[in-house]
């Protein structure tokens, strides 16, 4: 891949996805790639930069984009954020929402969906004393591949022993062969939408609790800044946002804050939102899911 390309490539991605691909990153690129020129019958990386460039085909844009695109996750990854979403979120949005009786959660950049149904196990832990709740868990991912294997719920067997407890895989799991696929309770739980983090999430209305985990680490400041200025919105005024480990919103956001007491927790800076807000925002939730 020539130089033109390699600028070329890391700026589509930087519009398209907000992907920032440094520039010691071209051997990763050339060989990401060189598997998605083999699945397409493309001859080589010059003439699949040619059509990227000449050819504004979306579909191929969107297939580069999911091939350079990190998917690593596991379930429970990290356990200090479900530690603190059983321990101090949970219970805190069960008092708070204690007369509507609903709790959102959006996972973002959800990737294969191990995150998102990692919190449906937290969430059936608490069955008992959540029953009668609207539970609605969204996970996003600009990568539609990835979204099918999320949506389908099976893992193999090296996956769910990434992390998973042996009690939560013989509890929520049914084996089949080699994989395990995730039982119909908790996929019932469980959303999963194509969506670009760079933009507007709007018609998705407002959360509960928005998990955004290591995905930020991947963009510039000026993407990080935009990130979080279109997610922010979509939080209730008392809700809670949760960040990967190695990230912070300090000198990107004015309108979160960091949680003193819980690390990798932040508030909204407002604690007002409005009746008519709560109401419009959940009525779009229950819109699009159907």
């Amino acid at each position: 891949m020539t130089e033109a390309d390699f600028a070329f490539l890391r700026l589509l991605l930087q519009q398209r996805s907000g992907l920032s691909l440094s520039a010691d990153k071209r051997y990763l690129a050339e060989s990401r790639l060189s598997i998605l020129c083999r699945r397409r019958g493309i001859a080589d990386l010059a003439s699949l930069i040619d059509q990227l460039r000449y050819g504004r085909n979306r579909a191929l844009e969107s297939a580069v984009v999911d091939a350079m695109t990190t998917n690593e996750t596991l379930f429970f990854r990290d356990k200090t954020p479900f530690e603190l979403f059983r321990n101090v979120i949970l219970p805190e949005r069960m008092a708070a929402n204690a007369a509507t009786r609903t709790l959102r959660i959006w996972c973002a950049a959800v990737s294969s969906g191990q995150e998102a149904y990692s919190l449906a196990m937290l969430i059936d832990e608490a069955a008992d004393r959540l029953a009668g709740w609207k539970i609605d868990i969204l996970g996003t991912d600009i990568s539609a591949e990835i979204l099918d294997k999320a949506r389908a719920g099976v893992y193999s067997q090296f996956e769910v022993q990434r992390g998973l407890p042996i009690q939560m895989l013989l509890k929520h799991f049914h084996q089949h062969g080699d994989t395990w696929r995730v039982s119909e309770r908790l996929r019932a739980m469980v959303e999963f939408r194509q969506h670009n983090l760079l933009e507007s999430s709007e018609h998705f209305g407002r959360f509960d609790v928005i998990f955004c985990r290591n995905v930020l680490i991947y963009f510039d400041v000026p993407t990080k800044m935009k990130v979080l200025d279109l997610l922010t919105p979509r939080l209730f005024a008392s809700g809670a946002f949760v960040l990967g480990t190695p990230e912070t919103v300090l000198g990107l956001s004015t309108k979160l804050a960091v949680d003193p007491e819980h690390r990798g927790l932040h508030r909204p800076v407002s604690n007002i939102v409005s009746a008519s807000d709560r109401f419009t925002g959940r009525e779009a939730f229950a819109g699009w899911r159907g």
